[in-house]
């Protein structure tokens, strides 16, 4: 027996009230439809038409059985689909938002390498710290840095961002250098007020967790600003590695408390709930894995 048309010419039955009808929809003869009905009942051992001369109606199983044969051939389309999807190249606009810092220093340089790759994409890219909606503001794909809360939204993790606390050798040479999380709190900090701590640090090491509440000079929602003011020697800064290492490469900035290190925070490629991705997201997303899942930021 043929199962899956066995399915379909049911399904059509049922909608259709008619043996000849669904014949005609499916381009079978009338007995082809009975023969697959038939079939169908014999495998399962009840009725699930109930026949008269002029209609045909689903028994009390019959219903039960087309609510779930139309369950499964809409999953046995969306699969189709998804296949048919992943042949085809992506096209329309697909608006993205992220992180200004991350879309300046990482992002920009591989954005040339994605549109090769995508000739026919229109591609919109939205750099802000602010914390806009996906859903509300209209995007396709939201990049986050951050510790995710529970969300309805999908957040794929593209990779960890690493974070380091760096303040400038003039400052350090004036104040003194960090030997312990709690020497911090005699210390001037610039600190990024965004994240699900707030304002608090969390620094871990061979003698366990410690939660540092600092004293903060400076608060604010980009990591660059924190990386520049520090290097004015202003304070102690915990920003992401990608954002200082060039500071630190130069002597700029200096590493402090390097037997302390911060939870890592990730980059989420994040989109709104949808059963298969469009070709558009799916390729943007692979691309960032392929470019940046195989090694810390």
């Amino acid at each position: 027996m043929d199962k899956l048309a066995s399915l379909r010419a049911f399904v059509k039955v049922v909608e259709s009230g008619s043996f000849a009808e669904a014949g005609r929809q499916l381009r079978l003869s009338r007995s082809a439809i009975s023969k697959y009905i038939g079939e169908l009942e014999q495998s399962l051992g009840v009725q699930l038409i109930a026949r008269t001369t002029r209609h045909a109606s689903p028994t009390e199983n019959g219903q039960l059985y087309y609510e779930r044969a139309l369950s499964i051939l809409a999953e046995i389309e969306a699969a189709d689909q998804a296949v048919t999807q992943s042949l085809a190249a992506p096209r329309g606009l697909l608006r993205v938002n992220a992180p200004m810092s991350f879309g300046t220093i990482r992002l920009g340089p591989v954005i040339a390498d994605f549109m090769t790759r995508t000739p026919d994409l229109q591609l919109q890219l939205v750099l802000s710290d602010d914390l806009l909606d996906p859903v509300q503001d209209g995007f396709d794909v939201t990049l986050r840095i951050a510790e995710l809360e529970s969300s309805s939204l999908v957040a794929r993790r593209i990779m960890p961002i690493d974070r380091v606390i760096c303040a400038a050798p003039d400052y350090l040479a004036a104040h003194g250098t960090p030997e312990h999380p709690d020497d911090l709190r005699k210390h001037a900090s610039l600190t990024y007020g965004f994240l699900l701590t707030g304002n608090q640090w969390k620094l871990s090491g061979t003698d366990g967790d410690h939660w540092i509440q600092p004293v903060w000079s400076l608060c604010v929602n980009n990591a660059e600003v924190l990386r520049d003011v520090a290097i004015k020697g202003k304070g102690v800064a915990l920003i992401p590695r990608f954002i200082a290492e060039q500071a630190l490469d130069t002597g700029a900035l200096r590493s402090i408390l390097t037997d302390y290190t911060a939870p890592p925070l990730a980059l989420y490629a994040i989109y709104p709930p949808t059963r298969h991705l469009s070709v558009k997201v799916r390729f943007f997303i692979d691309f960032l894995v392929q470019r940046f899942g195989k090694r810390d930021a």
